[in-house]
């Protein structure tokens, strides 16, 4: 309440200092406030000058967007007499003083730029729209990853985990954020406003979203549960039950996570998940402690795209595995009759499919390193047209065993280790 209210406050001020500190300069060019922003030395002009740029920037065309960021590019880097002088002096005396002035010179301005854009009312929501515009171009200008690097540093620390508040989402939260729910869901699709009441009212389902105060009624990620006595071997069961034959509270004994959706695109590579699971742990095992399993029901959405690609490092045995999955046919009479097939190939996709030294699979790259295992392979457990395209019907549960998250954790970062169920072994082909 108390940061809601000093928001107010600027954005009264700000209104009512626009007009006497920059009469005419509505027409100036962005570059040229971005300029004037940079020079200023009093608070409120500066929260003034911010505010139109911001505003500004929203009117822009695609190509001036794209031009807006190549200017941040080119001309808004650190100074490089300053870092040189800056370098010999901590290369002639390596003290702690020299280092920090050696940091500070070596900082972009576009640090500092984007502090004081940060500063008026309102900014996060423009910043994490102006990165989803960024993210947009990096594919065909790659020079503005420096500038993307330089959002993230920012990011990391300003939607720092201090920061994040916990909500549960239920039938009575703001009908402005419910909305957002369904709109945001990249799991799952919600279907209608009864889709999402059959998700979150039912008293074996629950709801939690991170928020940012800066970000009002905008969740930042979150994640859909539901409490039962086994666990699921397919969504169907999950999505299906409208918990009208809900058990007995002190008898559910599994929590199961089954669609984690991160909602602003802008703050992509800036880590909520594992906070959020963790933390949803403690509410529940708090509300419930009858619940000792915590696993997901997970999508496994780069398995198609896997098996239609082919690289020099597999072995003929998993190219002729793969060969055998694609050749049947995308319809459920084939997912139930060559099951044992596509859990073998869906193993062998978690476990040899690489980015780096980690999985490919980006779901199975969230789960495995927030410390959770491989636990069981299922086949027809999504018959969805988006569930048959991506993962021929498979899903998988992640494990996350309390007493081994952390020892997972360390032994995945370190070294992509991925930790699975003894009894998959066999599916395993010799890398």
């Amino acid at each position: 309440m108390a940061f809601g209210r000093f928001q107010d406050f600027l954005s009264g001020l700000v209104k009512r200092q626009r007009g006497l500190f920059f009469t005419g300069s509505e027409e100036a060019s962005i570059d040229e406030l971005l300029d004037k922003l940079m020079g200023t030395v009093g608070e409120v002009s500066a929260i003034v000058t911010a505010r139109q740029v911001l505003d500004h920037y929203d009117d822009l065309t695609d190509d001036h967007k794209l031009g807006f960021f190549k200017n941040l590019e080119q001309n808004y880097n650190a100074n490089q007499v300053a870092v040189k002088l800056a370098f010999e002096a901590y290369d002639e005396e390596p003290s702690s003083t020299n280092l920090n002035k050696l940091s500070k010179a070596a900082e972009p301005m576009r640090h500092e730029l984007l502090r004081r854009l940060n500063s008026t009312p309102d900014a996060a929501h423009n910043l994490v729209g102006m990165r989803t515009d960024l993210r947009n171009y990096l594919r065909d200008n790659p020079e503005l990853n420096s500038v993307d690097e330089d959002f993230v540093r920012l990011f990391s620390s300003w939607f720092g985990r201090g920061f994040l508040v916990l909500k549960t989402i239920n039938w009575s939260t703001s009908a402005a954020v419910l909305e957002r729910i369904i709109r945001y869901e990249a799991v799952h699709e919600i279907k209608d406003w009864d889709d999402l009441r059959s998700r979150i009212d039912p008293p074996n389902r629950r709801c939690f979203a991170f928020f940012h105060p800066a970000l009002v009624d905008e969740p930042l990620i979150f994640v859909e549960v539901a409490l039962l006595k086994d666990i699921p071997t397919s969504i169907d069961s999950i999505l299906e039950d409208k918990g009208t034959g809900a058990i007995d509270s002190s008898e559910y004994s599994t929590a199961v996570f089954y669609s984690i959706s991160n909602c602003q695109p802008g703050l992509q590579n800036i880590s909520f998940g594992n906070f959020l699971i963790k933390q949803v742990v403690q509410e529940l095992q708090g509300e419930f402690p009858s619940i000792k399993t915590f696993v997901t029901l997970s999508p496994i959405s780069g398995l198609q795209a896997w098996l239609d690609t082919k690289t020099d490092l597999e072995t003929p045995e998993l190219i002729d595995l793969k060969n055998q999955v694609n050749a049947l046919s995308l319809n459920k009479e084939a997912t139930e009759e060559h099951g044992h097939l596509i859990k073998q190939v869906v193993f062998n996709y978690l476990l040899q499919a690489k980015k780096g030294k980690y999985p490919a699979d980006p779901v199975a790259r969230f789960h495995l390193g927030n410390g959770a295992y491989v636990y069981q392979l299922h086949t027809g457990a999504d018959f969805s047209k988006k569930g048959l395209s991506q993962s021929r019907g498979a899903m998988v549960n992640y494990m996350y065993d309390l007493r081994y998250i952390e020892i997972n954790h360390e032994r995945y970062a370190i070294d992509g280790d991925i930790e699975f169920n003894d009894k998959l072994k066999s599916l395993l082909l010799e890398p």
